[in-house]
């Protein structure tokens, strides 16, 4: 079975969290669930991995956290789409954090329906394990 591999990394202190990290961990799994099912009968498996930053680590490059990858793509390059940051929360301390400019529009959290439409345009582009 081929693969999908949808890799993110965020933040996490003491086992908190961002809002807006938190709010992305949730769409990931919506459109894991959802990818899953449209996926299945083509022979596609979705993984979904998740990753934890340090403190340390984040303090070192804010822009790393709350971050996809499918199949090493990073979903914006994906979506046509560009990096960004803005100011977060207390859990960042004074770090700004990674948004996502897509079409025009910042996202701090990831919705699933980009997520989908990115895990779409690399099965379509047939950037997966095994091909």
């Amino acid at each position: 079975m081929k693969k999908l591999t949808i890799k993110w990394q965020r933040l996490l202190v003491d086992g908190r969290t961002c809002g807006r990290c938190g709010s992305t961990e949730e769409e990931l799994e919506k459109a894991k669930d959802l990818l899953s099912v449209m996926l299945r009968p083509r022979g596609i498996e979705v993984v979904l991995e998740k990753d934890v930053l340090t403190f340390d680590e984040f303090r070192k490059n804010p822009l790393s956290s709350n971050r996809i990858w499918i199949n090493g793509i990073p979903i914006e390059d994906l979506l046509s789409g560009s990096e960004a940051e803005s100011p977060c929360c207390d859990v960042c301390g004074s770090y700004s954090c990674r948004t996502v400019n897509i079409g025009g529009s910042v996202y701090e959290s990831i919705p699933s329906e980009l997520i989908v439409k990115a895990a779409l345009i690399a099965v379509d582009g047939k950037k997966l394990d095994g091909f």
